[in-house]
């Protein structure tokens, strides 16, 4: 049986909005029983919106091998695209974890993604900052380093814009937010736009644009599961089964959460101060070289012959070129 279809409130409508009562995400131990023990235990905060989960990389003991020269980052913050939540950046958490073993590293799942809530009100990046902020209140940090990917680049940006005490630095790998509605056909603007009767079109046409077309899971994934593989496709298809909230935040926040329209964004934040990175996948559609000189983005790194999905099918390198910027500031 199909699950009613749920339209999520759009900003400055008058549709009602039911804060105090957010679709609840799913158990761990359901995520867990699919996906094993990849990340670290979830630990939740319990905000007005609804309950989002946290993942906590801690501080290892520093060997010789490690230069005394490094320099302390000490706080990062991984901020995920849509669709995969924080599992999908756990590699490269990982991997970083290692290269700065004394850095408290904390991946989050964004709202309606993994073991996060999806509140009832609009999905505006205003939300996102608002749970970046409140998450580091609760672990006590007056800044850190960000690291986002895809619409967490550009909710890491626009954070960066908003409060911009609280970022030491942002690493923006394979940032979405300069992708624009006015390259898009009539007929796709009109499911941006929405309305009575358009939504569960809308819906469709959202989750196959992201996906390219419609998710396809590998017939393997439990086996590269079991090998410890993150395999994307299974979570989000995970999340679209087990998460009834899941699709109306994907939805939402393309529509309104920042993937679209924030050239302007972006060019505040290239003239903040803040230093940045970006990273980007050769063959990437969503953002490109261009694109970011384009609003003042000047350090860019390229990475050859890989597409958007660069943080999961290259992670050394991703790392690599993170390491090298963190080790310049």
């Amino acid at each position: 049986m199909s699950r009613p279809l749920i339209v999520l409130p759009r900003p400055g409508s008058d549709q009602p909005i039911n804060a105090l009562h957010p679709i609840r995400a799913p158990s761990e131990t359901a995520f867990t029983a699919t996906f094993g023990n990849v990340l670290p235990k979830a630990k939740y905060i319990q905000t007005p919106c609804g309950k989002a989960a946290y993942y906590e990389l801690h501080p290892q003991p520093t060997g010789s091998r490690h230069s005394q020269s490094q320099p302390k980052i000490s706080r990062v913050l991984f901020v995920h695209g849509v669709q995969t939540c924080a599992i999908g950046l756990q590699p490269l958490a990982s991997a970083l974890s290692s290269k700065f073993p004394s850095a408290h590293c904390v991946l989050v799942d964004l709202w309606g993604h993994g073991l996060t809530d999806t509140p009832l009100v609009p999905h505006e990046p205003a939300l996102f900052h608002a749970l970046l902020d409140a998450l580091m209140d609760h672990l006590d940090w007056k800044d850190a380093h960000l690291v986002g990917y895809s619409f967490g680049g550009s909710t890491t940006a626009s954070f960066a814009v908003a409060h911009p005490k609280r970022v030491q630095s942002m690493a923006l790998v394979a940032p979405a937010g300069l992708l624009f509605a006015r390259d898009f056909t009539e007929e796709e603007n009109v499911y941006l736009r929405g309305g009575e009767g358009l939504e569960q079109r809308a819906k469709d046409w959202v989750l196959e644009f992201l996906e390219g077309g419609r998710l396809a899971v590998p017939a393997d994934w439990e086996d590269r599961v079991k090998r410890g593989e993150v395999v994307a496709e299974a979570v989000r298809d995970w999340e679209m089964k087990e998460h009834r909230g899941h699709a109306a935040s994907v939805v939402a926040i393309f529509r309104d959460g920042g993937v679209l329209d924030k050239d302007v964004e972006f060019k505040k934040a290239a003239n903040s101060g803040i230093p940045y990175l970006n990273i980007l996948g050769e063959l990437d559609g969503v953002c490109s070289v261009d694109k970011l000189k384009a609003v003042g983005m000047e350090n860019i790194e390229v990475i050859p012959q890989v597409g958007h999905g660069l943080v999961r099918e290259r992670v050394s390198e991703v790392a690599g070129r993170i390491e090298r910027f963190w080790n310049s500031l």
